[in-house]
């Protein structure tokens, strides 16, 4: 059962999350909802359970683990199906460990932010619908204040659920699991020959979908361990994240992450050893380690697939032809060596003129070395030359893809400070900007521009 906060507040909600459940977001500022969304009271049907995982850690087998600050209250039903709805930062559960069960409202806010951006921008992930506060104190780094967030997913089984039960040994309760979430979820393989190397590969697709769109906006995860893998390829558990700012494919949003396990360059890889660790788990139902490997050996096909169609989309390439790698590849090697800013440069990119160079002067600035930047224009020019739409009719189609807003971690400190002192005022309106990530905004300009000098400074670790 959760335990109670005293005095709750709401912090935040997202309507469109809200409308997904058919309730009123004005509503949730009642108290009997704030307790609701707070865990201090529980809905007349739901039975509150903490769920049993385990995982690999950094690499690292880490042995049994579970929901240690998350409590799932039930389902309701979704506009695409069940919902289920879980709060976080609730209290104490049997699988808490070491930990007291909460969460702070600093890290609250930016899972709420960010689940609500990625869906906004298009990828697969798990929803937020409110944020709540209570001035009781929650010890950290310093005393800080505690939050709730209440979450939604279809589901939040995870790769480290399948792991908890092939470690243990008991492959009946590793069966009733597998059975569950592909007669749940994925009821297309009940008829396939080997039901569960289908879900596998299913699972090993998704995954590779799934990073291909983080790595196509510049997003980090930070913590891609097993256990915060879910088994619909949805990006969960948002903690020590970031939008890449300054491109350098070696860089680690994570300042406990000393190894670069999780850095930018490496998820792709880090999404195929999970998908592994998976098949490991399943292998029990799956029966030949071949038949496993076949599931598996689908992961770099149809990663390479969905990056380069992605790709193809933010230079605004209708058409796939032989050289478009190289132009790429030349591309993120100018971007590196400028370290220009990852959303700037493909939004920017869209104003590029195909005969005529006169409007590059924005996107040029963003670069140091800018006869590189004339030189590798030069060849996407020649590559544009190759295409039959006009520069109007691909900007459009470059700007539905690169987005103009994301949340940038000084955005999101901004907010968390200002949410601190009680004023939720820009953690609603950094909401609103987010949701629209694609659209000009120009009454929200400043959310686009580079980051201040101090926003180097910003750390973020796993307990953010």
């Amino acid at each position: 059962m959760p335990t109670p906060l005293p005095a709750p507040y709401l912090v935040a909600v997202s309507d469109t999350a809200a409308g997904l459940l058919g309730l009123d977001p004005a509503l949730l500022a009642r108290q009997d909802y704030l307790d609701t969304l707070t865990g201090n009271a529980v809905p007349e049907r739901a039975q509150p359970l903490a769920a049993v995982y385990s995982g690999h850690q950094f690499g690292v087998w880490a042995g049994q683990l579970g929901d240690g600050r998350a409590i799932l209250l039930g389902e309701m039903d979704g506009p695409d199906g069940p919902i289920e709805l879980q709060l976080k930062g609730a209290g104490l559960t049997p699988y808490s460990r070491m930990g007291d069960g909460r969460a702070v409202l600093r890290s609250s806010i930016r899972e709420f932010l960010c689940s609500e951006a990625m869906h906004a921008l298009g990828i697969p992930t798990s929803r937020a619908l409110s944020v709540t506060g209570s001035d009781q104190g929650v010890m950290r780094e310093t005393v800080e204040s505690s939050a709730v967030v209440l979450r939604m997913a279809p589901s939040f089984v995870r790769f480290g659920s399948f792991e908890h039960w092939f470690h243990k040994r008991q492959p009946a309760h590793l069966k009733v699991l597998a059975d569950y979430v592909i007669a749940r979820f994925y009821p297309q393989l009940l008829d396939e020959e080997n039901k569960y190397e289908a879900l596998l590969a299913e699972v090993t697709r998704r995954t590779a979908h799934m990073i291909a769109h983080w790595q196509a906006v510049g997003f980090m995860h930070g913590v891609m361990n097993t256990d915060n893998m879910s088994i619909l390829g949805l990006t969960l558990d948002y903690g020590p994240f970031g939008f890449m700012e300054s491109f350098d494919a070696e860089h680690i949003c994570n300042h406990t992450d000393q190894q670069g396990r999780y850095s930018y360059a490496m998820q792709p890889q880090i999404g195929h050893w999970n998908c592994y660790a998976l098949g490991q788990a399943l292998l029990p139902l799956i029966g030949e380690v071949e038949a496993a490997q076949a599931a598996l050996d689908i992961y770099q096909g149809e990663y390479a697939a969905k990056i380069s169609e992605l790709l193809h989309a933010k230079l605004g390439l209708a058409a796939e032809q032989a050289g478009d790698q190289a132009l790429f590849d030349a591309m993120f090697a100018l971007m590196q060596a400028n370290g220009v800013d990852f959303t700037l440069f493909f939004r920017r990119l869209g104003n590029l003129q195909r005969d005529h160079a006169g409007a590059d002067e924005p996107l040029r600035d963003l670069f140091i070395d800018r006869p590189a930047f004339d030189a590798w224009a030069l060849q996407y020019r020649a590559r544009l030359h190759q295409e039959s739409r006009g520069d109007a009719e691909r900007k459009a189609a470059m700007d539905g893809v690169n987005p103009k807003y994301v949340l940038r971690n000084y955005l999101a400190q901004v907010a968390i400070e200002k949410a601190q002192n009680k004023d939720f005022t820009e953690v609603a309106r950094l909401l609103s900007v987010l949701q629209r990530p694609y659209d000009e905004q120009p009454e929200h300009e400043s959310y686009a521009a580079l980051p201040p000098d101090w926003a180097s400074e910003l750390e973020v670790s796993c307990s953010s």
